[in-house]
């Protein structure tokens, strides 16, 4: 692979980084944010859901405007909100209005999560595709691991307030990149194809298009249980389990190398077996790991190491179902690649934050519950997949 290929995978992850950076970074302050704006758990929780709703809703937009309007101006739209929502949060004095900022952020924020996998379609197809999809998740996998080390780090010298400072330099960063060194992939000529009708009649076909919602769906399932764990576990590590924000920080960062070590052998799998037999495999096997777990927590074996193994291997078996589900879906829509990026994303991030809602009404402060809604989406992802996939040629065809 050339020196280009690294390059834009860097370029596209950090694009694609950003808005989760947002997450991850305040997330070992979601305690402290409740102390100093004198709120409930649940009502903090609600910064974190407001995100994700805007973040969801949103990407049915930027999908169709970069199929109108080329890929990097939606990028330069997106971000600088996001920019802009990001002092909003810093300044804010009460949780209402954090949570409105929040929402704002989310909305930039889901440029980012969008246009990069539209690009990278742009540009290649089936296992160079994943290649550079695994590469592209390499770098955005680094938010998980780097943002809690650094937003403790920014809290303990900074307090809360120093999170969204910092996210905001970040997004600075990701808009001199997006000058500099990203290349307009969508030509001008495919853009005069496009129009809001033939967004909306893009839509259409890809909701009548049952491979692409069921790879979706797959997908969005296996985000919803990392979305669960990353909903849960500040209050599950630092309040029940005693953990400082440090400490919190790092077994949150330890799932995610997990995550994206094993993404990098997509493509060597892929090619080797097949993108859609790596994908049951992945999946059968993050499914049976995480329904374990759920078992073993609810017979009383509840001790951090116990949560934190199994924890490690079913997130690794993750990194495999994520590019692998991405990379199908895409695959047949490639003069719609931003619209169908755009549908994907949000069905991800709204079938997610019902996972999130359903797990909170049962959420007690330990980590029973928690491990409960992981299990049940891993295990509704495995179903899901055994009822549709490998059945259907159309998708066996992609593979190859």
């Amino acid at each position: 692979m050339t020196t280009s290929f690294f390059r834009t995978a860097l370029i596209l992850g950090l694009l694609s980084a950003i808005g989760p950076f947002a997450i991850d970074m305040y997330l070992p302050a979601l305690p402290s944010i409740g102390q100093d704006l004198q709120a409930e758990n649940n009502v903090v929780q609600l910064s974190l859901l407001a995100f994700f709703i805007s973040f969801a809703l949103s990407q049915l937009v930027y999908g169709p405007l970069s199929d109108m309007w080329g890929r990097k101006a939606p990028l330069y739209l997106g971000i600088g909100l996001f920019s802009a929502a990001s002092i909003g949060c810093a300044l804010a004095t009460d949780i209402e209005t954090l949570i409105a900022f929040r929402f704002l952020q989310g909305i930039g924020g889901a440029a980012g999560m969008v246009i990069p996998r539209a690009i990278v379609r742009d540009m290649h197809t089936g296992v160079q595709a994943a290649r550079l999809m695994s590469l592209l998740m390499l770098v955005f996998s680094i938010s998980p691991i780097l943002a809690p080390l650094a937003g403790s780090a920014v809290i303990e010298f900074y307090g809360w307030r120093g999170v969204f400072w910092a996210v905001m330099a970040a997004s600075f960063i990701g808009l001199i990149l997006l000058a500099t060194q990203l290349r307009e992939t969508r030509p001008k000529a495919h853009r005069a194809e496009s129009s809001l009708g033939s967004a909306m009649a893009a839509y259409g076909v890809l909701l009548r298009d049952r491979n692409f919602l069921t790879l979706t769906f797959i997908g969005g399932l296996g985000i919803s249980s990392f979305l669960v764990y990353l909903a849960n576990s500040p209050f599950v590590l630092i309040d029940h389990y005693g953990l400082t924000p440090t400490q919190y920080s790092l077994a949150f960062s330890i799932n995610a190398v997990s995550f994206f070590g094993v993404s990098q052998v997509t493509g060597w799998f892929g090619e080797r077996f097949g993108l859609v037999r790596v994908m049951r495999v992945a999946v059968t096997a993050f499914a049976l790991t995480m329904a374990t777990m759920a078992i073993v927590m609810s017979l009383d074996f509840s001790q951090l190491p116990v949560l934190a193994v199994f924890l490690f291997i079913g997130y690794g078996c993750l990194g495999l179902v994520i590019p692998t589900t991405a990379v199908l879906a895409l695959e047949d829509h490639g003069e719609i690649a931003g619209t169908a990026s755009s549908l994907m994303g949000t069905l991800h991030f709204v079938t997610a934050a019902v996972a999130m809602m359903v797990a909170s009404v049962f959420f007690d402060g330990t980590a029973v519950p928690m491990a409960m809604g992981i299990a049940l989406c891993a295990v509704g992802a495995l179903l899901l997949t055994q009822a549709t996939i490998g059945r259907r040629h159309a998708v066996s065809a992609a593979a190859e």
